[in-house]
């Protein structure tokens, strides 16, 4: 475990109390964009767990400025995980629980908390 965040680019990830909290700097309308961004930065700069079994729990915020933009959370939501999956958990079949929101922030980010759940 660390409390020190790692970086590539624009994601950063940090395992705290068994807590894995990602975080992508900027937004775009195109989901299918975070796929291999977040897939590259696990693949070349991650040294954190290794993916678990059991059942977890995802949060998923969309912070922006300004107006909302027009993405489906849906679309976002399963570009992330598939993303995750291999680093996170095994597969996305053991998301439990998930929770997808947009809100209006300070700055335009995507933040991802995976927590394992029971």
């Amino acid at each position: 475990m660390t409390d020190d965040w790692t970086h590539h680019g624009k994601v950063r990830a940090r395992e705290i109390g068994g807590v894995l909290e990602i975080v992508v700097d900027g937004l775009t309308t195109q989901a299918r964009y975070y796929k291999p961004l977040i897939y590259e930065f696990f693949r070349k700069s991650w040294r954190g767990s290794r993916p678990a079994w059991g059942e977890f729990g995802v949060e998923i915020w969309m912070d922006y400025t300004g107006d909302p933009p027009w993405m489906d959370l849906d679309n976002l939501a399963k570009a992330l995980l598939d993303a995750i999956k291999g680093y996170a958990f095994h597969d996305d079949a053991q998301v439990a629980r998930l929770l997808v929101e947009r809100r209006q922030g300070e700055r335009e980010r995507i933040t991802i908390r995976v927590t394992k759940l029971g």
